[in-house]
């Protein structure tokens, strides 16, 4: 199958969430599974040139929205563990910013972030049919690819390169829709009956991409089984799209993301301070020490140590933490969180860094490093959102043998099984009803866990022999695409 791959975000190049590291791992894995797969990224000024070698493809694509006219420059790169090309639709006018989606000067979002991603579809139209390449399979990540199927059944519908194209659409997170003002409905192009109420691209007057996306898209993925039934069931976690997802739901499943162990786990990590494995755990204990070290707590043998890598907003439960942080921090443990979000979070932080110095670190920045270091470092990982369409961080800790400690929704639930001391099966810790008090039982029967060293090491490697890869999503994937052709 020939599958064209759309997304704002790919790593190793640029990165703001999870999405990144998805698209940067699965058309790998569908390549190895016989598939021809090129992917289409906006091409950020801030992806640095120098570490990449790209090649120029097409140096001015005419691409036009809202009847004026704009050009594309158009690189392609290769990575050197694959033979993926990658494009990147280059652009003064909509790219050449300081960050990805929110202008840091005003903190809000872009004011022409439709124009920019309409941009994107448009040029990535035009450029497969100038690299005469007709896909198969049309697989667009988010609103800001999701205008992908929606052009393909209605204004490019009768365009014979594009008649065998089906399309798919992946939801990473629902709670960002790409909404924009009735009046910016004309820069989009398409016919005035679908922004009539209740029409596929209207939600209460306002322009909704990603609504249209799942009206129009053949089908429709989310990042794991349980927030696939989430989003349908809850109005909360639907985020207001929950009767159309439910309408299409014969065509939704959930597919859970993998993840790269060659970038992620314990035994090959070129970050972290010793190497280690499920049938030797020394090399944990030099990770904690050096982690401990190097955010200046003093080292205690006995205390676990509790790792937090996250946005520091409240969907990620940061709600919850602060009504209970002095609690915790009561109990003989260390904490250490990395992450940047809102102001309100980080000034509580900072204060609590500065009343507890012998026991709570906050980083708040994003660092790679030290998410590697806080992986192989902590003894817990602390993952209580609100809701988690999928989550990484808990299976990269489950690799590692940093054991999660989770609210039972999404993604976590899919992937973390509470510990059950009669039956002594399970890899982690996991609250059910989202209060802080719950979560505050549930952090101290871990604790309790932790001084019963054994009883620990059969938790740890419970997590440790899992096996999330890429492999079992991928062939998903693949059966999926090939069921629409």
């Amino acid at each position: 199958m020939k599958i064209l791959m759309a997304a704002s975000e790919i790593v190793p190049f640029v990165k703001s969430g999870g999405l990144a590291d998805v698209v940067g791992a699965l058309p790998y894995e569908l390549s190895k599974l016989g598939n021809d797969v090129k992917l289409f990224i906006p091409g950020y000024s801030k992806i640095s040139r120098e570490e990449f070698n790209f090649y120029p493809v097409i140096e001015k694509l005419a691409v036009t929205v809202n009847d004026k006219n704009y050009y594309a420059r158009v690189k392609k790169v290769k990575l050197p563990k694959n033979k993926i090309e990658i494009y990147f639709i280059e652009s003064s006018d909509f790219f050449d910013r300081d960050e990805l989606y929110v202008d840091p000067v005003t903190g809000a979002d872009y004011k022409d972030n439709d124009l920019r991603f309409i941009f994107f579809v448009k040029a990535i139209i035009e450029l497969v049919k100038q690299l005469e390449w007709s896909p198969d399979i049309i697989h667009a990540h988010d609103w800001q690819a999701g205008l992908l199927p929606v052009y393909l059944k209605t204004i490019i519908k009768d365009d014979s390169f594009f008649k065998n194209t089906k399309s798919v659409l992946t939801i990473h997170n629902l709670a960002y829709q790409g909404t924009f003002a009735s009046e910016r409905y004309k820069n989009f192009g398409l016919p005035e009956n679908l922004f009539t109420p209740t029409a596929p691209m209207e939600f209460y007057k306002k322009v909704n991409i990603l609504k249209g996306a799942i009206a129009f898209a053949d089908k429709i993925t989310t990042v794991s089984e349980n927030y696939a039934n989430e989003i349908q069931l809850s109005a909360e976690i639907g985020c207001g799209l929950e009767g159309v997802l439910s309408d299409r739901s014969n065509d939704l499943s959930g597919i859970l993301n993998g993840v790269d162990y060659s970038v992620w786990s314990p035994s090959r990590d070129k970050k972290i301070a010793h190497n280690y494995y499920r049938s030797n755990l020394s090399g944990k204990r030099i990770c904690k020490v050096e982690l401990i070290n190097q955010i200046q707590l003093p080292f205690r043998e006995n205390a676990p140590l509790i790792g937090m890598i996250s946005r520091i907003v409240d969907q990620k439960g940061f709600d919850l933490i602060i009504e209970i942080a002095e609690k915790i921090l009561a109990m003989d443990v260390q904490m250490v969180l990395l992450g940047t979000g809102e102001d309100k979070y980080h000034q509580f932080f900072k204060n609590l860094e500065n009343k507890y110095p012998d026991k709570f670190k906050a980083l708040l920045t994003f660092d790679d490093d030290w998410a590697h270091k806080i992986e192989a470092g902590a003894d817990f990982f602390l993952m209580p959102s609100k809701f988690e369409p999928c989550g990484l961080n808990q299976m990269y800790s489950l690799k590692y043998g940093t054991i999660p400690i989770v609210h039972k929704v999404g993604g976590l639930a899919d992937t973390v099984e509470n510990f059950d001391e009669n039956s002594m099966n399970g890899n982690g810790f996991v609250f059910e009803k989202y209060e802080s008090g719950e979560l505050l039982k549930t952090i101290e029967n871990a604790v309790r866990l932790f001084g019963k060293k054994r009883l620990w090491i059969k938790i740890m490697k419970a997590g440790m022999k899992l096996d999330f890869s890429w492999t079992k999503s991928a062939k998903k994937y693949h059966d999926l695409f090939s069921s629409l052709i």
